[in-house]
C-alpha cells in the first residue's frame, strides 16, 4: 500500500503567493507581424527611423500662401493673390508659390515650395479677371498657419513606445505611421494544462456514466482562464493515477511549457502521486495551503518548469486558478491587473463560517428594489450578495457565481446587510436582470428565452419558496399552491400533466400509480425539493386513504421511491436507458423522448414575485413574458392556463 501524505502545516496564503512569484513564468521574447501584434507587450523599445509626417503637410482644404502677402488683410481690404496652381493629397508639387500668388491645396497635401502658411477656403473668395484666376484672402495668417511640419508628430530618432507598452488600436495605428511591419513583444507564458484522474474522457468522445466516467471540465476551463490572463494553452492528454505514466506526461509538459498546471490528485489520498513526481523530478516548495477551495494545492519546479497543481473540482481549480495563479501569468506576460473587477455589496443573508482558513466563497450578485429594506437597512437599487455552493464538485457553480468574497479564518460570520467585496470573475460580470429560483420545466425554459440575461436555478419549488421568503431572489417558481405565508406577488401561471413515463408502446402495460404500488416494477423518483415529487406524494396518501392503509405502507411498497434525480427530464432518460420500468415525469417530456405516458394528474406551476422588486425591468419584462406566453403552452403536451 502506498504510503499516505498528510497535509500538515498548511501554508498561509500570502506563502502561497510568494511561491508561485519566485517561479520565473516568462517565456522567451517573440517577432510577430503588426497585424498579430494587438493585445500583446512590446519587449524592446521603438524608435522612429522616419519623420511622421515626413513632409510639412496641409491641415485643411485651401490655399497654400506667403503668410507676409496677407498681413492686415480682412473682409474689408482683402489680399488678392493670383493662382499659381494646385497641389493635391499624395502628388508631388509641381508648383512654386512666388510673392503674390498661392496654390490650391487639399487637406494632407505636400506644401509646395515658397509657401509657409495656409489659409482656410472658408476664408477666401475666387474671381475671374481676364482668364486669370485671382483668390481673395479675407483674413491675415502668421507663418506656419494650418501646417503640420515634417516631425511635427514623430521625428527621426525620437523614442516612439517604451518595452512594456501594451498595444491596442493607437499604438498600432502609431507603429503603422512609423512603417513597422513586424514588432518583438513579450513571449506569452506558455502554459502546460495536464488534467488527472483515470475516470476523464474529453468532450466531444463518448463517457461510460457506468463506469464513473465524467467529462474533463477543468482543461477547458483553465486554458480559458490562461488565455485570458494573457498566457498561450497548452492542452496535454490527460494522466491515469498510475506513477509512471503521470511522470511522463508532466515531464513532457515541463520540457515544453514556462508553467505546467495539472488539476486533481493533489489530495491526501494514497492512490495521489502527482507529489511524489514533484518530489523526485523536482523540487516541491509546499503542499497544501490554508484556504478553502482548495487546501491541496501544490506549487514547485519540475525540472526547469515552473508547477502549480490545483484541485480537482472546477469550482475550486477555477477559484484557486484566478486567485493564485492568473496574476503570476498577467505579470510574465506585461498584463496589468484588471482595473475594474471588483464591487461593492451587501450580503443577502447570512452566512457562517468556522474553520480557521481562508474561505474563498463563491457569490451571485441581484440588484435590490428601489425602496427595499434587508436587516431593517434601507438598500434601495444596491447590489445584494449571495452564496453559490452547491458544493465544489458541482459545475453549473461556475456560471451562477459572479465573484468571490473573501472570508478571512478569523470571521465566523457575515451578517445580512454587511458590506463585502466581490471579487468579479471578469470585469465583464453583471449581474442578471432577473433572478429566479424554484421548480425547472420546459415551458419555463422556453419563457427564459425570450428575458435578458436572466438567472434561474432549478432546486425545486421547496426551495424557491425559502429563498423567496428570505428576500433573495426576484422571483420562485413552485407548484405548492398559490398561498404563501410571507408577502408575494402572482406574476402568472400554467397547468401541466403530469403522470408516469413508460418504455415507448408501455410494455408492461403502466396504467398509474397503483402499479407502482402492487406490481414489481422499477421506479425512478425526483428529489424531494421538487413540485413533481410533491404531486406524487398526495397522490399516494390519496390512494392509500381509499385503500384504509398507510401512505408509509405504499411508499414502501414502490420500488425505487427514493432512487431521487434532480431535473425533470432526468427519470425518463433513466427509462429511455432501459435503467427503469416508470418514472415520474411530464407528458411533454415523454412526447419529447419517445416514450409512453400514463397520466396521473394535472398541477399548476406558479411564478411568485418578490413584492420589493415589483417594479424592476426584470420582474415587469418576465410578467409581460407570462402573459404572453400561449404560444409557448400551445406547443408542449399537456399544458395549458389554469
Amino acid at each position: 500500500m502506498a504510503e499516505r501524505k498528510e497535509f500538515r502545516d498548511l501554508a498561509t496564503p500570502e506563502a502561497a503567493h510568494e511561491a508561485i512569484a519566485s517561479l520565473d513564468l516568462t517565456g522567451d521574447p517573440e517577432m510577430v507581424p503588426l497585424r498579430e501584434a494587438r493585445g500583446r507587450v512590446l519587449a524592446e523599445r521603438v524608435d522612429a527611423t522616419i519623420d511622421v509626417p515626413g513632409f510639412d503637410r496641409a491641415s485643411v482644404d485651401g490655399y497654400a500662401l506667403r503668410a507676409e502677402d496677407t498681413f492686415g488683410a480682412d473682409e474689408v481690404d482683402p489680399a488678392v493673390l493670383e493662382l499659381a496652381g494646385e497641389v493635391h493629397a499624395g502628388t508631388e508639387p509641381a508648383v512654386t508659390v512666388e510673392p503674390g500668388t498661392c496654390a490650391e491645396i487639399s487637406t494632407g497635401a505636400v506644401v509646395p515650395d515658397g509657401a509657409d502658411a495656409v489659409v482656410m477656403v472658408e476664408r477666401t473668395d475666387a474671381v475671374e479677371e481676364d482668364g486669370t484666376t485671382r483668390i481673395q484672402i479675407r483674413t491675415g495668417v502668421a507663418p506656419g498657419d494650418r501646417i503640420m511640419f515634417a516631425g511635427a508628430d514623430v521625428a527621426a530618432g525620437e523614442r516612439a513606445l517604451g518595452p512594456g507598452t501594451r498595444l491596442t488600436a493607437r499604438e498600432i495605428g502609431l507603429l503603422s505611421a512609423l512603417g513597422v511591419d513586424e514588432v518583438s513583444v513579450r513571449g506569452r507564458p506558455r502554459v502546460g494544462i495536464v488534467s488527472t484522474g483515470d475516470e476523464l474522457v474529453r468532450p466531444g468522445e463518448a463517457v461510460d456514466s457506468g463506469a464513473g466516467q465524467i467529462y474533463d471540465v477543468n482543461s477547458y476551463t483553465v486554458a480559458a482562464g490562461v488565455e485570458e490572463a494573457g498566457g498561450e494553452a497548452v492542452l496535454y492528454p490527460h494522466a491515469g493515477d498510475d506513477y509512471d505514466a503521470m511522470e511522463d506526461i508532466l515531464l513532457e509538459a515541463a520540457d515544453e511549457c514556462d508553467l505546467v498546471l495539472s488539476s486533481g490528485s493533489t489530495s491526501a489520498s494514497a492512490v495521489d502521486v502527482i507529489y511524489r513526481v514533484i518530489e523526485d523530478r523536482g523540487e516541491l516548495l509546499l503542499h497544501g495551503v490554508a484556504v478553502k477551495p482548495g487546501k491541496p494545492m501544490l506549487v514547485g519546479r519540475l525540472d526547469d518548469s515552473a508547477y502549480v497543481g490545483l484541485p480537482g473540482y472546477p469550482v475550486s481549480a477555477l477559484t484557486i486558478f484566478r486567485t493564485f495563479v492568473a496574476p503570476a501569468v498577467r505579470r510574465a506576460s506585461g498584463l496589468p491587473e484588471p482595473r475594474t473587477a471588483t464591487v461593492e455589496g451587501r450580503m443577502a443573508t447570512e452566512e457562517r463560517y468556522a474553520e480557521g482558513r481562508l474561505r474563498l466563497m463563491p457569490v451571485g450578485l441581484v440588484e435590490a428594489g428601489p425602496d427595499e429594506e434587508l436587516a431593517g437597512q434601507d438598500v434601495g437599487g444596491e447590489t445584494l450578495v449571495y452564496p453559490v455552493d452547491k458544493g465544489s464538485g458541482a459545475t453549473t457553480s461556475l456560471v451562477e457565481a459572479d465573484g468571490i468574497v473573501e472570508m478571512h479564518p478569523d470571521t465566523e460570520r457575515l451578517d445580512a446587510g454587511e458590506r463585502v467585496e466581490v471579487r468579479l470573475f471578469s470585469p465583464d460580470v453583471r449581474a442578471p436582470t432577473l433572478f429566479a429560483v424554484g421548480e425547472d420545466d420546459p415551458a419555463l425554459s422556453r419563457l427564459l428565452d425570450r428575458l435578458d440575461r436572466p438567472r434561474f436555478l432549478g432546486l425545486g419549488s421547496r426551495e424557491g419558496l425559502r429563498r423567496l421568503r428570505n428576500g433573495v431572489p426576484d422571483a420562485a417558481v413552485t407548484t405548492t399552491g398559490g398561498d404563501t405565508e410571507f408577502p408575494a406577488t402572482d406574476l402568472g401561471a400554467w397547468t401541466r400533466e403530469w403522470g408516469l413515463v413508460v418504455p415507448e408502446g408501455n410494455p408492461e402495460g403502466v396504467e398509474g400509480i397503483d402499479d407502482l404500488v402492487d406490481r414489481d416494477l422499477r421506479f425512478v423518483n425526483r428529489t424531494s425539493a421538487s413540485g413533481l415529487r410533491a404531486s406524487l406524494t398526495d397522490a399516494l396518501a390519496e390512494l392509500a386513504e381509499e385503500r384504509g392503509e398507510t401512505r408509509h405502507d405504499l411508499v414502501s411498497a414502490v420500488d425505487g421511491f427514493e432512487v431521487a434525480v434532480r431535473a425533470h427530464e432526468s427519470p425518463a432518460r433513466k427509462v429511455l436507458a432501459g435503467d427503469a420500468d416508470a418514472g415520474l415525469g411530464l407528458r411533454a417530456t415523454a412526447d419529447r423522448l419517445g416514450l409512453g405516458f400514463a397520466p396521473v394528474g394535472t398541477e399548476t406551476v406558479r411564478v411568485l414575485g418578490n413584492p420589493d422588486r415589483a417594479e424592476t425591468s426584470g420582474v415587469l419584462a418576465l410578467r409581460s413574458a407570462l402573459t404572453a406566453m400561449d404560444d409557448v403552452l400551445a406547443d408542449l403536451p399537456g399544458y395549458g392556463r389554469p
